[in-house]
């Protein structure tokens, strides 16, 4: 899971609170449970003390949670164990020959198996800066630990007991599970490869880990399912982007596994996207707020905080390599928000259904993507008229090569 780029219109979990009076509409939505049960107990003791708005969205996230659409709707979305791709199947194999395998070992027929010659001569001839934007994506996927215990932060549906059968909490793992063969898959691909300097990149996870994630409103149920949503979206752009680069330079095996990384990714955001869809329905005014302050604010990125010790600036000039190759760029930025402004039917919400602060949220949501359209334009323009001497930046992740990060 990763996004790349940071924007004016970023993705952001703002701290101020949302006016009380939605609290009873909010929670009317969502019902009252008679039964006290263990879940009940864990939920009645986490929201003590929580602002009335932030009960009211653990109420609406909750009674998500227990009526058994997250069941039914999302729990599905999730591939059986013994039907999902394993990096393994992707990559050689070097404990059996591919005739030695058992009928059970065989990789399924869609998997493409090879030698390490022919894994490595495919890499040669991938770009550097091709090699950047997959070093920083997979990075980012390997931060994974860290996503995790903010899902597990979100009121009304965090797994308390780390085991829990709640259906969001057995989502959350699920969802774990299958990101966590991202990383591995990406990281066992560039080992193999012998193109990037692989202590540099691991000494880069290994601090993402240790500096983690800064989100303002982290046991948000809104903020995180919206965030989450963008998210998810944004990797399977980026990601399938990667795939086609790698297929233009002759490398089939990393289209291919950058191809089945994209495609966990649009069936995580169908997910999340789903969840978002019917929080709408429940508290149509506090999400389209929600959604707002989410864009309005500066972005909150999963890799923001990367470095390999040598640059501070390492995250921007990632993302300028990401712009620049269009791996990911502020256009699809803006294609994402106008997608989920329809996907959500920002604009259908009538006037009943929305507090003034709701419509004054609705109207810069709907208008955000045109702003956006416009500021790259205004960019690219500027661009063109100062017509600057290319601007190249040294990646200890390529062995301290110079890659163009602004052309």
């Amino acid at each position: 899971m990763s996004m790349l780029m940071s924007f004016p219109h970023g993705l952001a979990m703002p701290a101020q609170a949302h006016p009380s009076w939605c609290r009873s509409r909010a929670a009317a939505r969502a019902g009252r449970w008679a039964c006290k049960s263990t879940a009940t107990a864990h939920f009645d003791n986490a929201v003590t003390g929580m602002r009335p708005q932030e009960q009211a969205e653990a109420e609406v996230a909750r009674t998500l949670n227990l009526s058994g659409w997250v069941e039914k709707q999302v729990l599905p979305l999730l591939t059986p164990v013994e039907d999902a791709w394993q990096p393994s199947d992707l990559l050689p194999c070097f404990s059996l020959t591919s005739a030695g395998r058992s009928a059970e070992q065989q990789p399924p027929p869609s998997m493409m198996m090879m030698t390490t010659e022919e894994l490595q001569d495919q890499a040669s001839g991938v770009p550097d800066d091709v090699l950047v934007c997959l070093v920083g994506n997979m990075v980012t996927e390997e931060a994974l630990p860290t996503y995790m215990c903010v899902g597990n932060r979100v009121a009304g549906c965090s797994d308390d007991t780390g085991c829990s059968d709640l259906p969001w909490a057995r989502w959350i793992r699920g969802w774990t599970a299958e990101e966590n063969r991202h990383g591995d898959l990406l990281n066992r691909y560039l080992y193999l490869s012998g193109r990037v300097d692989m202590r540099q990149v691991e000494r880069t996870v290994h601090h993402l880990l240790r500096n983690g994630m800064q989100m303002l409103r982290p046991s948000s149920p809104y903020h995180n399912i919206v965030y989450g949503s963008f998210q998810e979206r944004a990797t399977f752009i980026s990601h399938t982007h990667t795939a086609k680069h790698a297929a233009r330079h002759g490398d089939r095996c990393l289209a291919k596994i950058c191809g089945v990384v994209a495609a966990d990714e649009k069936r995580h955001e169908t997910a999340y996207t789903e969840a978002a869809a019917k929080l709408f329905e429940l508290d149509p005014d506090g999400m389209v707020r929600a959604l707002a302050a989410v864009l309005r604010d500066k972005i909150t990125m999963p890799g923001q905080l990367m470095t390999d010790g040598r640059d501070a600036d390492l995250f921007e000039h990632f993302s300028a390599v990401a712009q620049r190759t269009g791996v990911y760029t502020a256009r699809d930025y803006g294609d994402m928000v106008e997608h989920f402004v329809r996907r959500w039917r920002v604009a259908d919400l009538a006037g009943g259904q929305l507090s003034g602060e709701g419509r004054r949220a609705q109207e810069y949501v709907c208008g955000l993507p045109r702003k956006i359209r416009r500021v790259e334009e205004l960019a690219h323009d500027r661009a063109i008229k100062a017509a600057k001497e290319p601007e190249f930046a040294r990646f200890s992740w390529v062995f301290d090569r110079s890659v163009c990060i602004r052309a």
